[in-house]
C-alpha cells in the first residue's frame, strides 16, 4: 500500500492596527519557495457543496497601482491558460484572451 504525499503552502499576513496588510510572505517548499515576500495575492477555492467560489484577495498598502494593473492583467492571462488546460474549450479561451488584449490596451500596458 503506497502512502500519499502531501504538500503544504503557507501564507503569512502581517497586519497594521486597522487590519490592513503591511506584509505578505509565502512558502511552498515543494516549489522551492521559502518565506518569499509578495505585494498581492488572489486565492480562489471551489466549494462543491455550495457550488460557489470562495476568495481571498489581499494586497499590501504599499502596492503601487501600476503594478496592481500588471498583476491583474497577468492573472487574467493565466486564468485563460488554466481554463484552456482544464476544459480544452478553444473558442472561449480565444474570447478570454481577446479580453486580456483589450484590458491591456485600455490600461495602456503594451506601451
Amino acid at each position: 500500500m503506497s502512502k500519499n504525499k502531501t504538500s503544504t503552502i503557507e501564507l503569512h499576513v502581517e497586519l497594521d492596527e486597522n487590519k490592513v496588510p503591511e506584509k505578505l510572505n509565502w512558502t511552498a517548499q515543494d516549489g522551492g519557495i521559502n518565506n518569499e515576500e509578495a505585494k498581492a495575492m488572489m486565492l480562489s477555492v471551489w466549494d462543491s457543496k455550495a457550488q460557489e467560489t470562495l476568495r481571498i484577495d489581499l494586497w499590501t498598502k504599499d502596492m503601487p497601482v501600476d503594478e496592481m494593473k500588471l498583476f491583474f492583467h497577468q492573472t487574467l492571462v493565466e486564468m485563460s491558460n488554466t481554463f484552456h488546460r482544464a476544459t480544452q474549450d478553444e473558442k472561449m479561451t480565444a474570447t478570454m484572451k481577446d479580453f486580456c488584449d483589450y484590458f491591456a490596451e485600455k490600461l495602456e500596458l503594451n506601451k
